[in-house]
């Protein structure tokens, strides 16, 4: 029985260290989440940003349907979220780009290249038939702090 509850006490701590060490990151600057999820978490030293869509947070509205505008406000959702965990786009390590058409990738590539500025994060691309509110692509990220 000592053994069961030492074990327990253990346990319970292990828990407490864990959720002290991840924060739940949210900021008006960017879409509310869409879902039961947070728009970032940081953990460990590293900022998980959930993928982002082109909604306007002014409007909560998805903008038009151009590849090129709604990568660009891609973008700047995930500068206002990094921002808000106290990072920037030069700090992220990894994407994750998803595209309803890879019709789109070079078009998509061009402002991405823009938008990092010489940074180049490890980064998969993939094409997947369909993304939330039809929008036409999904970033998701991860930094460091």
């Amino acid at each position: 029985m000592k053994k069961l509850i030492a074990l327990l006490i253990l346990l319970s701590a292990f828990c407490v260290v864990t959720s002290a060490q991840t924060k739940i990151i949210n900021t008006n600057e960017a879409p509310a989440a869409i879902g039961p999820y947070s728009q970032a978490v940081e953990a460990n030293g590293f900022v998980f940003l959930s993928g982002q869509i082109a909604i306007d947070p002014a409007t909560s509205k998805l903008v038009e349907n151009d590849i090129e505008k709604q990568t660009r406000q891609i973008f700047a959702n995930i500068r206002a979220v990094l921002k808000s965990a106290g990072t920037d786009l030069h700090k992220v390590v990894k994407c994750t780009v998803f595209l309803i058409d890879l019709n789109d990738f070079a078009k998509m590539n061009k402002i991405y290249e823009e938008e990092f500025a010489g940074h180049k994060p490890a980064r998969s691309t993939a094409q997947i038939a369909r993304l939330p509110k039809d929008a036409l692509i999904e970033i998701e990220c991860v930094a460091v702090k």
